[in-house]
């Protein structure tokens, strides 16, 4: 076996690099498209994946005005990192941080009777009303309270609580299903029915302060849809919430992660040699294998398997074999990069390397989950943290 290797560096084992530039040009981007609606910038799961508290303060610095998370313990860890503004939270269960969340001025979402007597309750022993906004099941089926009787009761609930002290009704909203299918006929209808929801609460004395319905994919393309306020989550980190829609350079979008690691290994290898467990990849001549030090504990996906792309030194390469744990194997065809030579698997393909829609389209999934996944193990650098000039 011979291989070739590189003089030492500190070069990390892999590294997520996330351009806080290119994410204050697409909250800008995404405001301009949002006319007079304010922008709420969605950070849950870490922002997808792209490191919560430097993304919220990036984007509020560019214009947001609103803050979103999933969990109450993403928006507290929010609260925790010294970042204030409005900021809504709407993932609940019976017996979460309702006083915490309280207390830290979070608004919160509420979607049936269970969560209005939590809050309640909260707000009494916290000694101050809670933010809530309730939201409505236009349609998709997922959280949200479905119209008709239910909704007659909590906005009629949510209103005495309102009268008592214990509560301000601050939003009603709701989200699409198909908003990233152009023309699907639920749109209409959902927007339709949030119109009725939000007219029979407001009949009956709800004013709120915003009224939003706009995912990143509505925010691009349905202007009818923007409201008050429109919630963009992956369209701020530069991925197109749908192929069908455009690309992000289509909307005036840049991807801000890119993802790349160091080699770990460069060999020459016979013909017919098995790569990876399960020989499901054998190479067809006498090559040189590079290995990649990062593997599905680290969020790439096992299903890039014989499919993912990788640009090293220059050229495109394909995932040799099963992706593993820790690493998986790339054929280089009889080229020789030196250890240490950068394996870029996605970024804004400026430099010609694959993109996250490119391993979307690899693995059968969708951008979001690619950028997502990647895992605690692989560094956030970020870069561009202060506006030049």
């Amino acid at each position: 076996m011979t291989e070739t290797a590189a003089e030492p560096t500190a070069a990390l084992r892999a590294r997520a690099e996330i351009d806080l530039g290119a994410l204050r040009a697409n909250v800008r981007a995404l405001r301009a498209r949002a006319k007079s609606a304010a922008v709420m910038a969605v950070v849950k799961s870490d922002a997808y994946g792209h490191g919560a508290v430097p993304c919220a303060r990036a984007a509020l610095a560019a214009g947001a005005t609103w803050l979103g998370t999933a969990t109450a313990e993403e928006a507290l860890a929010l609260r925790a990192a010294g970042l204030s503004g409005r900021l809504l939270c709407w993932l609940w269960v019976p017996g979460g941080p309702w006083r915490e969340a309280v207390e830290a001025d979070i608004d919160v979402s509420l979607s049936g009777m269970w969560a209005l007597r939590e809050v309640t309750a909260a707000a009494r022993a916290a000694g101050r009303p809670a933010r809530v906004q309730l939201k409505a099941d236009t349609g998709l089926g997922r959280n949200g309270c479905q119209p008709g009787a239910d909704w007659a009761e909590l906005v009629g609930e949510a209103l005495r609580a309102e009268a008592e002290g214990l509560v301000r009704i601050t939003g009603l909203w709701s989200h699409f299903a198909c908003a990233d299918e152009p023309g699907h006929p639920s749109i209409a209808a959902q927007l339709t029915r949030f119109r009725e929801m939000v007219a029979y609460a407001e009949e009956r004395g709800v004013r709120p302060e915003v009224r939003h319905i706009a995912n990143s994919p509505a925010t691009l393309t349905l202007p009818e849809t923007h409201f008050d306020l429109v919630r963009t989550g992956i369209a701020m980190y530069g991925v197109s919430p749908s192929p069908e829609l455009g690309t992000p350079a289509d909307f005036g979008l840049r991807p801000v992660m890119t993802l790349s690691a160091s080699l770990a290994l460069v060999k020459h290898a016979p013909g017919g040699h098995g790569v990876s467990y399960g020989h499901h990849y054998v190479t067809p001549g006498e090559t040189t294998l590079g290995l990649v030090p990062v593997g599905y504990a680290d969020g790439i996906p096992r299903h890039a398997s014989g499919t993912g792309p990788v640009l090293v030194d220059g050229k495109w390469r394909t995932v040799a074999g099963r992706v593993a744990m820790d690493q998986f194997v790339v054929d280089l065809g009889g080229d020789e990069p030196p250890v240490g030579t950068e394996a870029v698997l996605f970024g804004p393909g400026d430099r010609g390397e694959p993109t996250a829609e490119d391993w979307a389209q690899a693995c059968g999934t969708i951008a979001y989950e690619i950028v997502t996944r990647i895992g605690t193990r692989v560094p956030r650098v970020h870069v561009n943290e202060r506006e030049a000039g």
